[in-house]
């Protein structure tokens, strides 16, 4: 059994992108820790907090049973385990969809048509939900953990649900996606015990600065005095900018968070008004 001192666990996936990310997210949360090989587990000694490394497909388990605090996974899996969970965040990341697929040449088109046949799947109960909810009788669900698609072409089912990212391995084998089951991305999931609810809750507001930072900047910018007001509605920042005098009356210095998607249109705006020196500065982390 582990033993370990850590107040609050977290696990990530322990391979590939959605690994990588997760790993990067929590980084740039300010866990510091070092990853080496296969190794299981990392301790953050700053804020004494263990990162687990294991098979997503356990996450909502160790998450559920509370073996560990907070975790790291695709939402498709959590719907598929049927542990209640508290979903803290989207992340915005590991984006693809569970989505039924048969081969071109097949006569089956959409859902619906899996009736009377049989489909190959992991998802076991995400397809049996999705079949009884669209009132589709009579679909064979067999459990496959493998490589789903070579199953179509051994003749073992008439079709798949499984995750398409790009539909590239699809396409190798032939298949076409018919029908879009559920749409998934890497979400941020816990329980309702943590060991240390205040240490969580800490690194909860860790991460949404992460997110925060993405999604602003600070911009910074001489105004003439005469038209503050106007500049003001272009940029009304998250609460209120930061308004300073200058050796000048006739100017004033302005700082203010503006939304990152609108930055351009802003800087041309305030261009037009008379506004100069104007700057943009990216967040690296921000509390709001």
């Amino acid at each position: 059994m582990l033993q370990d001192n850590a107040d609050l666990r977290i696990a990530v996936p322990s391979k590939g992108r959605l690994m990588d990310q997760s790993i990067d997210l929590l980084k740039k949360s300010g866990l510091k820790f070092h990853v080496h090989g296969r190794q299981l587990f990392a301790l953050c000694d700053e804020m004494n907090t263990m990162v687990i490394f294991v098979n997503a497909q356990d996450i909502p388990a160790l998450v559920g049973s509370c073996v560990v605090d907070l975790g790291i996974t695709g939402s498709d899996l959590v719907y598929e385990k049927g542990i209640q969970l508290v979903e803290h965040r989207r992340l915005g990341f590991g984006q693809c969809r569970l989505s039924f697929a048969s081969h071109a040449d097949s006569g089956i088109k959409c859902a619906a048509d899996f009736s009377g046949k049989t489909i190959g799947t992991k998802f076991v109960r995400s397809a049996a939900a999705y079949f009884e909810s669209h009132s589709i009788p009579n679909v064979r669900i067999i459990e496959i953990n493998g490589a789903v698609e070579v199953m179509v072409l051994l003749g073992l089912v008439d079709g798949i649900l499984d995750l398409v990212e790009t539909g590239s391995s699809l396409r190798e084998h032939d298949l076409v996606e018919r029908e879009v089951a559920l749409l998934s991305e890497a979400v941020l999931v816990g329980n309702a015990t943590p060991r240390d609810s205040a240490l969580r809750d800490k690194l909860l507001r860790r991460i949404e600065g992460v997110f925060l930072a993405a999604n602003w900047i600070m911009l910074e910018y001489n105004c003439p005095a005469e038209k503050l007001s106007e500049a003001k509605k272009i940029t009304p920042g998250y609460s209120s900018p930061t308004i300073q005098n200058t050796d000048s009356k006739a100017w004033l210095a302005v700082k203010v968070m503006a939304e990152k998607a609108s930055v351009q249109t802003c800087m041309d705006s305030l261009e037009a008004l008379g506004c100069r020196g104007i700057i943009v500065t990216e967040l690296v982390h921000c509390r709001l």
